[in-house]
């Protein structure tokens, strides 16, 4: 299994919005390729990811999601009414992929950008450094296990 850090502003997403819907929605309007290539080639049906609340402040890990399909053809690069359409991607061979995600826990309270910053053992965490700017990462099963100690240890 693997595990990522989904980034999403929560004005346009927030966890509130996958909460509402109940269950499996898509992840979608991502335009890099690198996170193309995570989502096509790596994400698998029961990955785990941390919903991480960008763009705010404070930002940070607000719950965590279950992947619930392999990557597909984003269908919004076809909508010419959405803000992440690409009259440039052919339907043939589409550019850009998304995946399903289904909430599994919402935290309660967000492990924010400084908790993380503060331990250690998550220094090379992806998500702090600096000029990373993927919204879409892995998080190694040690960093994993490391942000789920600091949420564990909130919980009375």
């Amino acid at each position: 299994m693997n595990r990522w850090l989904m980034k999403t502003e929560p004005d346009c997403y927030s966890i509130d919005d996958l909460e509402a819907k109940g269950g499996p929605d898509i992840w979608d309007g991502c335009r890099n390729y690198t996170v193309r290539n995570f989502m096509r080639d790596q994400m698998k049906p029961g990955d785990l990811a941390f919903l991480y609340h960008s763009s705010v402040s404070p930002a940070g890990i607000v719950g965590v999601m279950r992947v619930t399909t392999q990557g597909y053809p984003d269908p919004t690069q076809f909508e010419p009414s959405h803000p992440a359409y690409d009259p440039k991607s052919p339907a043939d061979s589409p550019r850009w992929y998304a995946v399903d995600v289904e909430l599994i826990e919402r935290f309660p309270d967000m492990v924010t950008l400084a908790d993380l910053r503060s331990r250690p053992e998550l220094a090379q965490m992806l998500v702090l450094q600096r000029g990373q700017r993927l919204s879409v990462m892995p998080v190694k099963e040690a960093e994993w296990n490391a942000v789920l100690e600091i949420v564990r240890a909130r919980t009375p």
